[in-house]
């Protein structure tokens, strides 16, 4: 029996260049190709998918929540992170929301085929480089509240527009941002934001 896959990315290109490479397998299958994130947990139920290889980055739900949406989905479904983002953060937030794998896309080939199949087959599989970093940066310090405002702040909405979309006083806000900085180590909340998503905080 071959294992069906899923692949999830919304670059259509690296999507169809991984579609092909792990076609040449002969164990494996790729049952559905998606752009976006929210799609994933229904796509996985719909083809009846083993393993679902999932990017970070995507619109709607980004990979992480959408490993997330696979595990609560309660399939049996294993999902494996393939992604650019190599970033301690990231992984540690991929695991915790139920990821079994978590590799960067130059990963060769024939290392990607065979951690689909480790992922299949119950193990786990982290990108090694990537796991002594995470163990060495700690644990994520911005707090979910602070990672909200952080968020909000991206696109340079003002402390009132941030109060306003959270439903808090400009005050706790200015709190949020406050200690942000200060956990970041950066001079505004700019910075923070940037600095955080870098580390793989948000």
């Amino acid at each position: 029996m071959s294992i069906r896959l899923l692949l999830a990315d919304d670059q259509a290109l690296v999507r169809g260049a991984l579609a092909a490479l792990l076609a040449l397998e002969p164990d494996l299958e790729v049952v559905s190709e998606l752009g976006d994130g929210t799609q994933v947990a229904a796509a996985v139920a719909e083809h009846r998918v083993d393993v679902a290889l999932l990017d970070i980055d995507m619109p709607g739900l980004d990979g992480i929540e959408a490993a997330r949406a696979i595990t609560a989905g309660g399939t049996g479904c294993r999902s494996l992170i393939v992604t650019t983002f190599g970033r301690p953060g990231y992984l540690r937030r991929a695991l915790e929301a139920g990821a079994s794998g978590f590799v960067v896309k130059d990963t060769p080939a024939d290392q990607l085929a065979e951690a689909v199949r480790t992922v299949h087959a119950g193990q786990r599989v982290v990108d090694p480089t990537l796991a002594a970093e995470t163990l060495v940066s700690g644990s994520n310090p911005l707090t979910v509240r602070e990672r909200d405002v952080l968020r909000a702040a991206q696109d340079g909405s003002s402390v009132r527009q941030i109060a306003a979309a959270l439903f808090l006083s400009p005050g706790t806000v200015r709190n949020h941002l406050s200690s942000a900085i200060g956990k970041t180590h950066t001079a505004n909340r700019t910075e923070a934001a940037l600095a955080a998503r870098d580390h793989g905080w948000l």
